[in-house]
């Protein structure tokens, strides 16, 4: 059994929340940069261009990536040989958010009632915690700033398994021609099939946490993302909507057993500016 210190936590979802606001992760910079070379839209580069050029200002000042600086989702992986000491595990995520946000002059934009009285609850709180047990005595913590525009445009379908393999395709094509420019294209899509419902919104949120551009490592899944990138970008959205070929990134998908009537799809998608972080503690 190893101890980690709950304060210890805490200042790093804090530093980590403040990171991912201000730094463009090297493999969405170097995503982009492939793009604007293979972009044939002058307007296109033209906002490519921009947006290498954001980021870079953002890292240099210190100052946020977008003016919406996201709804905190912390993805957690805890060892099963982990005792966290010192105080409550998720009371400790939450203060760090509260931290790093208030400290790091990042905008709040959480309101505590969602329906009634939309209250802000002015430091950023509270997060969305997801938690996996695994082997070992590390906890590995990823923080990601989902801006509101992108989650905006995410979808679901329960799908029937006669529509199969097409069905998924022209319903994850759909959802990014109907969301259009609202959210930020050039976009990187995250694919979650199979499980229950919430199983596959769950897979489609964590599918944008993975390297951008690097393949499941299931061929069917593999190949089906390469086929989505492809018909996706095929739509001429382009870059801010402004038309090209640069709709989206990247689409990654991960996939689940599901029931034998089942074929649950869930579209996650996420802006050019994917801000996430990880450590490992």
């Amino acid at each position: 059994m190893r101890d980690i210190e709950a304060k210890a936590i805490t200042e790093t979802v804090a530093r980590l929340a403040q990171e991912a606001n201000y730094r463009l992760g090297q493999d969405v910079i170097e995503a982009l940069k492939r793009a604007l070379g293979q972009e044939e839209s002058p307007l296109g580069r033209q906002v490519l261009e921009e947006l290498l050029e954001n980021a870079d200002i953002a890292a240099r000042e210190a100052v946020p990536l977008c003016q919406d600086c996201g709804l905190v989702v912390v993805f957690m992986e805890l060892g099963q040989e982990v005792h966290v000491v010192g105080g409550d595990l998720y009371q400790a995520v939450e203060e760090g958010v509260r931290q790093g946000y208030v400290k790091g002059y990042l905008r709040k934009s959480v309101v505590r009632q969602p329906v009634s009285a939309r209250v802000n609850t002015q430091d950023n709180t509270p997060p969305i915690i997801y938690t996996e047990v695994v082997p070992g005595d590390r906890l590995k913590l990823a923080v990601f700033a989902k801006g509101g525009g992108g989650e905006n445009m995410s979808r679901f379908a329960a799908l029937v398994p006669a529509q199969g393999r097409q069905g998924v395709v022209d319903f994850v094509v759909e959802t990014v021609e109907l969301a259009g420019s609202n959210p930020c294209p050039p976009v990187i899509v995250g694919v979650g099939i199979g499980g229950t419902v919430d199983k596959a919104m769950y897979l489609a949120k964590k599918a944008l946490l993975r390297e951008v551009g690097c393949p499941s490592p299931d061929a069917e899944a593999a190949g089906l993302e390469r086929e989505l990138l492809e018909r996706i970008n095929a739509l001429g959205i382009g870059p801010q909507g402004f038309g090209g070929r640069t709709t989206a990134l990247a689409v990654h998908v991960e996939t689940f057993p599901c029931h034998i009537a089942s074929l649950p799809v869930a579209v996650n998608i996420q802006c050019h500016s994917a801000r996430h972080k990880e450590a490992v503690l």
